[in-house]
């Protein structure tokens, strides 16, 4: 699909707005869903210049690749300062003198095979300071889209292919393996232990209702100490 599921939105804003690149790959835009996110969240959001005549002055770098043409829209054109058409796989490589503070591999992965997957991933590590991935769980079947041969889903992808990138962390997720890596990984742990702490206290609150007041004693004792 040109496209994915929502399940993985909430985390992969996060990260964004969290590292706040000012230049960004999206490798794969498809419908351009995480180009829109990125304009909205990294530009309108920031209040940096809320000028009515600046709106379309973006202040981030905003480029991607897409392997099939037809996908692309006049929305890509607004978005997008640059889209690479081609495989990403024979693009990146061809990529020289240029590091992307952030780079998305959002829903690629599971439609190349595992050596091709991890030839990209090297090579999206050399020109990003940082990369975020994400793919399915369980990827299901698919073949060719839209009479787009990319679409195929090749290989399904395992939690220990990926958490054992170098200076990598996993964030927690139902529906898809997300990966993050990169010089920015300390923001991203303390973000995955507070939504674990975050979790945990849900948890506690749904199950042992009774024993929240004495937690609550019990942190404030702790803090006092």
């Amino acid at each position: 699909m040109p496209g994915s599921h929502s399940q993985q939105l909430n985390e992969i804003v996060e990260i964004m707005i969290l590292t706040k690149p000012k230049s960004i790959l999206d490798v794969g835009v498809g419908f351009g869903k995480y180009g829109v996110l990125a304009r909205e969240y990294l530009d309108l959001w920031t209040g940096a210049d809320k000028k009515s005549e600046a709106y379309r002055h973006w202040q981030t770098q905003i480029d991607g690749i897409e392997a099939y043409r037809d996908y692309l829209t006049p929305l890509h054109s607004f978005i997008y300062n640059q889209i690479y058409i081609g495989d990403a796989c024979n693009i990146v490589p061809s990529i020289k003198n240029f590091s992307y503070d952030l780079i998305l591999l959002i829903d690629v992965l599971e439609h190349l095979n595992y050596e091709e997957g991890l030839r990209l991933l090297n090579q999206l590590r050399r020109i990003g300071r940082n990369v975020l991935i994400s793919t399915p769980k369980i990827m299901g079947e698919q073949d060719t889209l839209y009479g787009n041969k990319f679409e195929r889903h090749i290989h399904q992808w395992r939690k220990t292919d990926l958490v054992n990138l170098s200076e990598s962390i996993l964030i927690p997720n139902e529906a898809s393996f997300i990966i993050f890596s990169g010089q920015n990984i300390s923001r991203i742990k303390a973000l995955v232990k507070k939504k674990k702490r975050q979790s945990f206290h849900r948890s506690l609150k749904t199950l042992f209702p009774f024993l929240i007041f004495p937690y609550r004693c019990f942190k404030k004792i702790l803090i006092t100490k």
